[in-house]
């Protein structure tokens, strides 16, 4: 597999602490992976390295092949980066912003046009272009700053806290625009708290804690191993609930326990065997009115992951 990011034990330490400790992390292309943690955790430390604006102590990294302490420059035509903090000039258009950044990035006049035409139909701004960004709101600013890194035509995009400080209709045009990265093959790696947002766009997350990825993979991966014990469980709504239909359920291939809730019955399993269960619940002359395997939410697997 060809990854669009990889780290291999890279470190950072500045006067003595570790801000980054061995930190070995691959992005598939075409993925949006969340990288979470506190404060403090080492996820914008990490960032700037991959963009070659900090140096580590040791160990290495690559984007889309390139090494970003040898090659920065390399990096730098094939990434763009949203801070948590959109820098434009305020006394300028939306549309002479982006006509600066194509310039700091050799693009030619005309295709700058073009790419900034549709850049900003793309994140609705382009009926305020020739507004100056001073007059615009932050949400406003988070997508022109997504404008700003589209214009590079980036292989990779790096995003530290796209929808802090948004109001919700903002945040939802905020994820959409991601989402469509997405869909055009750009690989997106979102720094953020907000993990419910997190979970709407991210196809898996990473979570570091005191410099080191502590936990990686999709949230249901996430959520079996911290909560679910390994496990899948399955919910089965069943009329009448009867003891030939729990006998039948737990002699199911794969099936590792069954308990009763009212007139439910909670089903642990190692693989999704949803089927196989249904199977048995009718051939016990039984009603199947519901069934659906238990997802996680990330604020659980966040809470506790660092609650334990």
């Amino acid at each position: 597999m060809q990854y669009a990011i990889e780290t291999i034990d890279l470190v950072k330490t500045y006067k003595g602490k570790v801000a980054v400790d061995r930190l070995n992390l691959r992005v598939g292309e075409g993925e949006v992976f969340g990288f979470l943690g506190p404060n403090g955790a080492g996820k914008t430390t990490t960032i700037l390295m991959l963009l070659g604006l900090t140096e580590p102590t040791s160990g290495s990294a690559r984007v889309c092949g390139y090494d970003p302490t040898r090659e920065p420059l390399r990096v730098k035509r094939v990434a763009g980066y949203l801070p948590e903090k959109v820098g434009f000039y305020d006394d300028m258009t939306a549309r002479q912003n982006l006509e600066y950044t194509a310039a700091l990035n050799g693009i030619s006049v005309e295709d700058a046009e073009k790419k900034i035409r549709e850049a900003l139909e793309l994140v609705g701004l382009a009926d305020v272009a020739e507004h100056k960004v001073g007059t615009f709101s932050h949400g406003m600013k988070q997508r022109l700053g997504i404008a700003d890194v589209m214009i590079k035509d980036p292989k990779v995009a790096f995003f530290d806290e796209p929808t802090a400080g948004i109001d919700p209709e903002g945040t939802d045009q905020v994820l959409r625009l991601i989402k469509d990265m997405a869909r055009r093959n750009v690989t997106v790696l979102i720094s953020s708290h907000q993990l419910h947002q997190v979970q709407k766009v991210c196809t898996r997350v990473g979570i570091m804690a005191n410099g080191r990825l502590v936990a990686e993979g999709s949230v249901d991966e996430l959520g079996r191993r911290l909560i679910g014990g390994g496990k899948f469980r399955i919910e089965a709504q069943v009329s009448p609930l009867s003891d030939r239909v729990i006998s039948a359920v737990k002699g199911v291939k794969g099936v590792s326990g069954v308990e009763v809730s009212g007139d439910r019955l909670l089903i642990s399993c190692d693989e999704d065997i949803r089927p196989q269960v249904a199977r048995a619940i009718i051939d016990s002359e039984s009603l199947l009115l519901q069934m659906k395997i238990e997802e996680y939410s990330l604020d659980d697997i966040y809470l506790r992951y660092f609650r334990d």
